[in-house]
């Protein structure tokens, strides 16, 4: 495992399922000794101490820091790594889990990340960037779909389209360009091929020169069963994938991970933290399709549960940037988790729903709470779209998945809506609930 170090006090940055999932594995190690979350949920609430914070505010995080006995803090969300909060922690000489802003530019410029793949020869669909509407709009009139439309900065990932046509690729361009649908992010346009093939989140821990063994998972982006519906930020994951083996993981470390790490390095922008790889399994081998600075969510919630090295002991190995000495081990098993939403997530929902059986679960399950609070009478109402992951573990895929959905099935709130097919095509039995 490594030389067993110092119980820290350690700060978690963030607020939903995937902060949860970080805090709760945080607690099963025996290096953390108290526990903060900024500005976390009631989830986290019981694991530790809440404390307010603007996650999008570099200053208010800096403030909690220096105010409460912090040392070592881990960023969950990718708003405040491309703002900067790593750099700012460095400065005031603090330890932090995270890629600094300058390596955030991976996930928080996409035009930024192509270029780099390219003059590193790091495998990726074609594609063109825009600045400008018109030029985009002409390049698309004499393109055939299907095409992908990204918004080029933090869209909370939502600003992908997936345009079958040539009139769908021209109204995703307008809506990014000309009605700003994700603000500022949408100002510079990629228009990419459409690759074909299957897709998996791949994770790897880095000290800006060592990696550790990748972890992968599935994720579910469509808000409705069957992958239809509008992009959501993820409706449910499960791990390992089906198809991951040993052979894929070779490739993903050889043509993906190594070269870049070490192109981050060799353009002055080391990385330190979650490296995330959204990859896309096609004919001609593994490609990029995105990177992201952090873990993914709802991809943590069910990776985490497999990690057997204490996370604590991680964290401090990145920060102090040499983990050649931390063993990073994955228990044999498998996680399927379940998002539990707001009725009309991603669009206009109600929030403030009393949230029935979190504590008729029990050991079945792991419930991972994202936009939760606690009501004047201490009830945990909903908060905002997604509002739990609920977790399945066990030896088989199949099984993880029969125990997430039974536990789901114990959980209620107002037009509360999931998934049933998360893992079901994986483990070839019908849909939960058809």
């Amino acid at each position: 495992m490594g030389e067993a170090g110092p119980v820290v006090n350690i700060l978690v940055i963030g607020n939903g399922a995937r902060e949860h999932a970080i805090a709760w594995k945080l607690r099963q190690g025996t290096q953390a000794d108290a526990l903060f979350v900024a500005p976390g949920n009631a989830g986290t609430a019981e694991l530790g101490t809440n404390l307010p914070a603007d996650t999008a505010d570099v200053s208010s995080i800096v403030s909690v820091v220096r105010n409460h006995p912090v040392d070592l803090t881990i960023v969950g969300p990718e708003v405040p790594l491309a703002a900067g909060i790593v750099d700012r922690l460095q400065e005031e000489g603090l330890s932090v889990v995270g890629p600094t802003q300058a390596a955030a530019q991976v996930e928080a410029s996409k035009a930024f990340a192509k270029e780099f793949m390219q003059r590193y020869g790091i495998p990726c669909a074609e594609s063109v960037t825009f600045d400008s509407h018109r030029e985009a709009e002409r390049f698309l009139n004499n393109r055939e779909g299907p095409l992908v439309i990204k918004a080029d900065g933090l869209a909370a990932g939502k600003g992908v389209t997936v345009a079958q046509t040539r009139a769908e690729a021209l109204e995703a361009l307008d809506a990014c360009m000309n009605h700003r649908a994700f603000g500022e992010a949408g100002d510079r346009v990629i228009v990419e091929e459409f690759l074909t093939g299957r897709e998996v989140s791949v994770f790897a821990f880095t000290d800006g020169r060592t990696l550790s063994p990748l972890a992968a998972a599935c994720d579910y982006k469509r808000a409705h069963d069957g992958d239809v519906g509008p992009n959501t930020g993820g409706m449910g994951s499960y791990s390992p994938p089906e198809f991951w083996d040993a052979s894929i993981a070779r490739e993903a470390e050889a043509t993906i991970f190594r070269p870049t790490v070490a192109g981050l390095e060799e353009d002055g922008r080391p990385y330190q933290g979650v490296l995330y790889g959204g990859l896309i399994l096609t004919p001609q081998g593994l490609k990029v399709i995105e990177f992201n600075a952090r873990f993914g969510d709802p991809e943590a919630q069910v990776i985490l549960p497999l990690l057997e090295t204490d996370l604590a002991e991680i964290g401090q190995a990145i920060a102090d940037g040499d983990l050649t000495k931390t063993q990073i081990r994955w228990k044999p098993g498998a996680c399927v988790g379940v998002v539990m939403a707001s009725g009309g997530y991603p669009g206009p929902y109600a929030t403030g729903f009393t949230i029935r059986g979190l504590d008729e679960v029990g050991e079945n399950a792991l419930i991972f709470h994202a936009a939760t609070s606690l009501s004047p009478d201490g009830s945990v109402v909903t908060s905002g779209g997604r509002v739990l992951t609920i977790v399945g573990q066990a030896p088989t895929l199949a099984d993880a998945r029969d125990k997430a959905y039974a536990a789901v099935k114990r959980l209620d709130f107002q037009d509360a809506y999931y998934r049933r097919d998360i893992a079901a095509r994986a483990v070839g039995t019908p849909v939960h609930g058809s």
